[in-house]
């Protein structure tokens, strides 16, 4: 049947199961936009308008870590699609899975400086998996299917295809096909016939699992590192029971929390520059490191030379490109990491490692504070959202001081229950992300844990929050600073605190009442789980300003390029 570009766009999306689309409207994207009204009216998909497509991005991409799905925005051209560009590397760097569809200026305006004409495709060539222009209405259902495969196949992450408006409007041939044959048809099944890639991770080499098997009979103390793989994966039954049946201590990533429940005995916390004193020290002190879905960054292998450096190094990644990136190992297995620990655990027999468990803990897996009544401190407000949300409450947040605080005190127990950005480390990522995981997980509690700092980037969205009446709980870190860059200046820069302090304003509960939300502010343990009850049956956003004290630190926390147990801070 005859179709128009955005009519076959729509379809596709359908075809792919598409249910939701963050985005923002505007002269290029018209088109589509009129057809998805007619998609929005009988039910098909819902479309969320967001306040700034940035906000849109990271709701696409927070959609996609809670759920294991990928996540769809809209954008139109010029400003529109460019201010996606910090939630596209976002996603690039956490590799998750989102598809970004622009609308550019008509074909025969490219080149030529048009009103809000740029060259989308080439400023998001480094930070996506593949990106489109799509010249031909020809071309696009075949495109939109092939985008849908790369982004969710082998690594996630995230596409662009960016279509003309006068390929909206144009007409072509599009007949319906099941997702389950579009590997076989058409442009994508093309490409899989004349390359190696089909799409489905590589098989894990047995003969690589049959070496590590022996490594791992041969070692006496054993560590595990759980990445962010585990959780792409969805893997973290099959990497607990890994740790379980070696009787292995198991250091976090940042990436890698929910991919291995934080309250099992055997979790040493995280590892790296804000890592525990247990995890830090196992790692120096392994004779066998075993990192899933680990891509050691500079903020895990803080010291490349001397990480590990009494152990067998062994990486699991399905990402050849990583494989001694950051890190020499001893041996690699390529490979999905759900394959590769199902493989595993048909091999492995069980252990007991009682002595090195002992030593790993002897050290200390969470920072202590010096606990009082009359002031909050991370770990009462961590504490009291534990607490008194439920076991399955997904936590966003934006990137600081609070974020390591989250990861460090609240325990997750399952993929997609952190979003946080940890690669590009993004400001303002978490208000956006947890509109996304709110509208596709209805029922369940949302908290967006932020700091004044990152607050501030992107809080124009709880218009976005009030307005799909999303009751998301806003934790709001106020510590008047920009904390992590005071901690900086602090312990390195000779207390130069310039540009970090914050005393202005908004007032974030009366910013709470302007946006039709409830707030309160908070000054100890009571007033805020006071609050926290209210905001859990109000019904509606919330927002829980924590005055927390202006020096107050991340501890541990061991200098870039440091060995991993010299620690400035304990």
């Amino acid at each position: 049947m005859q179709c128009t570009g955005a009519k076959i766009l729509m379809e596709c999306l359908v075809e792919q199961g598409v249910d939701t689309i963050f985005g923002y409207p505007g002269g290029t994207i018209l088109n589509v936009y009129d057809e998805l009204y007619n998609y929005e009216g009988d039910g098909r998909i819902r479309h969320i308008l967001t306040a700034h497509e940035q906000g849109a991005c990271h709701a696409a991409d927070g959609y996609a870590r809670s759920t294991g799905r990928v996540g769809v925005c809209f954008a139109t051209s010029g400003p529109g699609c460019t201010n996606l560009v910090t939630g596209i590397a976002t996603a690039y760097m956490d590799s998750s899975p989102i598809v970004c569809i622009t609308c550019n200026v008509g074909t025969s305006l490219l080149g030529k400086d048009s009103f809000q004409e740029v060259d989308i495709t080439g400023i998001t060539m480094p930070i996506t998996k593949c990106n489109y222009l799509v010249r031909s209405v020809d071309e696009l259902a075949d495109v939109v299917r092939e985008a849908f495969a790369i982004a969710r196949s082998g690594r996630p992450g995230p596409v662009l295809i960016d279509i003309p408006k006068n390929v909206t409007a144009e007409k072509a041939d599009y007949e319906p096909l099941p997702r389950s044959a579009h590997g076989t048809s058409g442009r994508l099944g093309k490409l899989m016939k004349r390359s190696s890639q089909n799409f489905k991770a590589p098989e894990p080499d047995h003969r690589d699992i049959d070496k590590l098997v022996e490594m791992i009979a041969a070692s006496k103390k054993p560590l595990l590192i759980c990445g962010g793989g585990v959780v792409r994966a969805r893997a973290h039954h099959e990497f607990e029971a890994l740790a379980n049946r070696i009787d292995s201590p198991v250091a976090i990533t940042v990436m890698g929390a929910g991919g291995f429940r934080g309250r099992n005995p055997l979790t040493t916390g995280m590892i790296g520059m804000h890592g525990s004193q247990a995890s830090n020290m196992a790692v120096d002190a392994c004779d066998l490191l075993i990192a899933v879905g680990c891509r050691f960054s500079d903020r895990v292998a803080l010291k490349p030379a001397t990480f590990a450096q009494n152990a067998k190094i062994v990486q699991i990644d399905i990402d050849r490109s990583e494989i001694n990136k950051n890190v020499q190992t001893d041996h690699h297995i390529i490979g999905d990491a759900r394959r590769v620990l199902e493989l595993l655990l048909e091999r492995v027999p069980s252990m007991k490692h009682d002595d090195w468990k002992q030593y790993v803990f002897s050290f200390k897996t969470e920072t202590e504070y010096d606990e009082t009544d009359d002031h909050l401190t991370p770990s009462q407000v961590l504490f009291s959202l534990a607490k008194l949300t439920p076991q399955d409450t997904i936590v966003a947040t934006d990137v600081g001081q609070h974020q390591m605080w989250a990861i460090q005190h609240f325990h997750f127990d399952y993929p997609g229950q952190l979003l946080t950005s940890g690669g590009f480390g993004t400001m303002g990522f978490g208000l956006g992300a947890a509109i996304g995981a709110q509208v596709s997980h209805p029922g369940k509690v949302v908290l967006h844990i932020t700091g004044d700092g990152g607050f501030r980037m992107n809080c124009n969205e709880l218009a976005t929050e009030q307005y799909y009446n999303l009751p998301i709980i806003n934790i709001v870190f106020n510590n008047g600073t920009l904390g992590m860059v005071r901690q900086w200046q602090t312990l390195i820069y000779d207390k130069h605190y310039e540009a970090t302090t914050l005393d202005r304003a908004p007032d974030f509960v009366k910013l709470a009442e302007a946006y039709g939300l409830s707030g309160r502010r908070v000054r100890n343990q009571q007033e805020l789980e006071e609050a926290i009850q209210e905001a859990l049956q109000c019904g509606h956003g919330y927002i829980i300003d924590c005055m927390i004290d202006i020096d107050e630190k991340v501890r541990p926390m061991v200098g870039g390029g440091s060995h991993i147990t010299e620690f400035m801070l304990n």
